[in-house]
């Protein structure tokens, strides 16, 4: 099967969208399908690069590291159309959304999406949320999705959303598979002493991680607020943020004023292949991000056999078996109380390690393929139906 694969966001930028993009190009090539990837430049200039089409593209400024196609340069675009591929799978709303449309009815072919982002949780980037309200976002999604074949949404929580804004086209429903074999990989006892030597940080201490991008949308400040309470019982405790983005200094300024100076430490940009040994030296993954619409995160650190201690989110229905694998908090009080209860208790966190590995199995890439190319050949083949009855 020829599939195209649409994105506004991809490799080299960082983010769940592009790893959840690459873990599906890669299990599909793996199972010898032929996979392009059409999306935007982060330097700007137009360029092909293996499998991958990079459209000219501009910086536009309303969310950090957004950019939209540049008109007119469609060069690319032809070359992918005279490929021929058999379906278009955008996973973006925008620019590139609108040229797998182009494509999808230039040539005939189904076109499915997959629907990452809510996005009435980021209106605040656009002019403090006075340009588009949510009533707004959730009338334009509606119309962008229904004029789609069929729609994949990573949880219920998405699919359930979606419902509620008048989206009626078949959403089914798939969560993002992640190649657990990268982060069941051993890291060395002095490996890990070097990780936490260069990063300021005593090997006995006690280490609660977070990780993903610094935005204001994943809620880090509640984190770090919370993290006072664990430091009155356990003085030891470390909280370790891994990751870089927009709030990173209004972070570290948050940190000076509340005097934990010696207490949070920040690693910025992390390369992604090393990400998995520092789920490995941490005792506790925490987060009280809210926006997530699936959270690959949550599945990283459970495969790599480390607790999660998070804010109570619909997205994680079926993930976090509380007191198994770990534990979900809704009023405040309640993140310093799990923290600390499997930082006191080593039987504790070793059982949860153990129920957090078995649980992320369910999760693998390769399950995660077979369940999107279901849909494939289900689209296409009402496709063809459709077309054989007109």
């Amino acid at each position: 099967m020829k599939i195209l694969i649409t994105t506004d966001t991809f490799f080299p930028m960082i983010n769940g969208v592009s790893t959840s993009i690459n873990i599906l190009y890669e299990e599909l090539k793996n199972s010898e399908h032929e996979v392009r990837i059409l999306t935007l430049s982060q330097t700007g200039e137009q360029k092909v690069i293996g499998d991958i089409y990079y459209l000219k593209s501009l910086g536009v400024g309303i969310y950090p590291d957004a950019r939209i196609k540049a008109p007119f340069y469609n060069k690319l675009i032809n070359e992918v159309i005279e490929w021929r591929p058999d379906i278009v799978h955008s996973q973006t709303e925008f620019s590139t959304m609108f040229v797998a449309k182009y494509i999808s009815s230039k040539l005939g072919i189904p076109h499915i999406h997959t629907y990452h982002t809510m996005y009435e949780d980021y209106l605040e980037y656009l002019m403090g949320g006075k340009i588009i309200r949510k009533s707004t976002a959730a009338k334009l999604t509606k119309i962008l999705l229904n004029s789609i074949d069929a729609i994949i949404a990573p949880t219920e929580k998405t699919k359930n959303v979606l419902l509620s804004y008048g989206v009626y086209k078949h959403i089914y429903v798939i969560p993002t598979g992640i190649d657990l074999r990268k982060f069941k990989r051993h890291v060395s006892i002095d490996e890990k002493k070097k990780i936490i030597s260069e990063l300021g940080i005593n090997s006995q201490d006690k280490i609660i991680t977070y990780v993903g991008r610094t935005a204001k949308e994943k809620n880090i400040d509640e984190i770090i607020t919370l993290f006072k309470e664990v430091i009155n019982k356990i003085t030891s405790a470390k909280l370790l943020i891994v990751g870089a983005g927009p709030e990173l200094k209004n972070l570290k300024n948050l940190v000076k004023r509340e005097g934990l100076e010696y207490s949070v430490y920040f690693t910025d940009m992390i390369n992604p292949k090393d990400i998995y040994k520092y789920y490995k030296i941490s005792d506790v993954f925490v987060t009280a991000s809210n926006s997530e619409t699936q959270g690959l995160t949550y599945i990283e650190a459970l495969s790599s056999g480390c607790p999660i201690v998070c804010k109570w989110d619909e997205c994680l229905e079926g993930i976090i078996i509380q007191g198994k694998n770990g534990f979900v908090y809704k009023k405040p009080w309640e993140f310093g109380h799990y923290v600390v209860e499997i930082l006191q208790s080593p039987r504790l966190r070793e059982n949860m390690a153990k129920e957090a590995v078995i649980k992320a199995n369910q999760y693998s890439s390769d399950k995660f393929k077979e369940k999107v190319l279901n849909p494939y050949i289900m689209t296409m083949n009402l496709s063809k139906y459709s077309t054989n009855i007109v």
